[in-house]
């Protein structure tokens, strides 16, 4: 076995789950996590990153690699506390890696970091800014990590970081904001913003962090599959039609919708549904060494052929 001793945060949820699962082979790996979960071949501690115990956890468990995939992924009514938890929280995991004296830590930050903004390039790559817009807090608070990420590559350069930023990613059991997007008996498209979708596959994500671990990479690196799609290649691919609303009506339908709790979408997150980042994997193949089982296209098709099949089943 490795002398890697590697703790995963977030380590109950969907990838990180599935990553420790991977990873219990070949490493030592203990997880942390606020909710508990006990069909996993390796130990999950139920630990807020937000406390002093992930510091004495490292310690007792002697951690030398550190997976941050803990976050929050739907906004929460209490705007402060998710703050907390994903700004706050990975500054105070920062602190105990530093501690800790942590020589690799890999970051999942997301390809909202770049914003949605009408501005966006066509296929948007790791040197573009980051942009997170204020009114999306999920994208707001991954470009704030990241900043913090910058700081400490300068005051503490003995920390590697390597930090991907994944497009939307998509396996058999995924179901979360965007992926409800399909599951209507239509598809909504926003009038003159043809934005598509670029999607990867959940092992293809799994398959590059044990890469980065395994061989120490550093970097940034946009994690997506080749291509895109535009909501009316999906539609076809679904067999559903298409509705075409002006952003102005979208928005007062979100927010009348979200008034009466029927979406949870609001009408601050138009430009979630109008600007998506497109996200360029030339890096994460020709620096990083990444390879990929699927294409967006084909990973759209898996998710269709088993997580909406399964759900149209349940439903």
């Amino acid at each position: 076995m490795s002398t890697k001793r590697i703790l995963i945060t977030g380590a109950a949820g969907y990838i990180g789950f599935q990553l420790g699962e991977r990873l219990c082979r070949d490493f030592s790996v203990v997880g942390v996590d606020i909710k508990a979960r006990n069909d996993a071949h390796f130990p999950i501690h139920v630990i807020d990153i937000r406390s002093a115990k992930l510091s004495e956890l490292m310690a007792q468990e002697g951690i030398t690699h550190v997976v941050h995939l803990a976050c929050v992924v739907e906004p929460s009514k209490n705007v402060q506390q998710d703050y907390d938890i994903d700004v706050n929280g990975t500054r105070n995991l920062l602190n105990a890696c530093v501690t800790n004296q942590i020589e690799h830590i890999t970051v999942t930050s997301s390809g909202a970091a770049y914003g949605y903004h009408a501005d966006n390039p066509d296929w948007i790559v790791e040197t573009d800014p980051l942009r997170g817009n204020e009114e999306f807090s999920y994208a707001a608070h991954k470009r704030l990590v990241e900043e913090i990420l910058a700081g400490y590559r300068k005051t503490h350069p003995n920390l590697n970081q390597l930090i991907f930023r994944p497009s939307t990613v998509l396996g058999s059991h995924t179901n979360n904001l965007i992926t409800q997007l399909f599951t209507g008996k239509r598809l909504l498209a926003i009038s003159g913003s043809p934005s598509p979708f670029v999607f990867i596959w959940d092992q293809d994500v799994i398959a590059l962090i044990e890469k980065g671990l395994r061989e120490e990479k550093i970097g940034q690196y946009n994690m997506a599959g080749d291509g895109a799609m535009t909501i009316q290649d999906i539609a076809k691919t679904l067999n559903k039609p298409v509705l075409n609303l002006p952003a102005g009506l979208v928005k007062v339908l979100l927010r009348f919708g979200s008034a009466l709790g029927l979406t949870r979408y609001g009408p601050e997150q138009i430009n979630f549904l109008r600007y998506r980042p497109v996200l360029l994997n030339k890096a994460l193949k020709a620096q990083f060494g990444g390879s990929l089982q699927k294409t967006s296209r084909e990973t759209f098709l898996y998710f269709a052929e088993h997580a909406l099949k399964l759900k149209q089943k349940q439903g």
